[in-house]
């Protein structure tokens, strides 16, 4: 199949495939006329991307991984053990990431909960916020 046809039946964008095949995460076919051909278990592993891309995963770590995955009635899971480590490395640091984040929220917090009420807010200073883009 062609790449549009691809790109219709996974739903995402031919730019995005080009990306990926950039990334060595797909590697279609050349027609002579230089067409990309996409096997049908492209679709599979394209699904299998976008998978691996919502759990916060690279694409270079996607492609060290992709292989070595497989998609069962259950869902994708790793094809062997030795995986399990890099994985634990990557929820160790999506678990980093998001105490980041809510350290970051909760300081955001208190300056909210800090402000003064409008009446006393001083109406210059507020003036020179309006007129800088944040």
């Amino acid at each position: 199949m062609r790449i549009g046809a691809l790109s219709r039946r996974t739903g995402v964008s031919i730019r995005l495939l080009r990306y990926y095949e950039e990334q060595g995460l797909l590697q279609p076919a050349r027609e002579p006329s230089g067409y990309r051909e996409y096997r049908e278990d492209d679709v599979g592993t394209v699904r299998n991307i976008r998978t691996m891309l919502a759990a916060g995963l690279s694409t270079h770590t996607i492609a060290e991984m992709l292989p070595c995955m497989v998609d069962d009635e259950r869902g994708l899971a790793p094809g062997c053990q030795e995986m399990l480590p890099d994985l634990h490395r990557q929820q160790k640091r999506i678990a980093e990431a998001v105490a980041d984040l809510l350290a970051a929220r909760s300081v955001l917090d208190s300056i909210v909960a800090a402000a003064l009420p409008p009446e006393s807010a001083e109406t210059d200073a507020c003036r020179a916020v309006e007129n800088t883009a944040l």
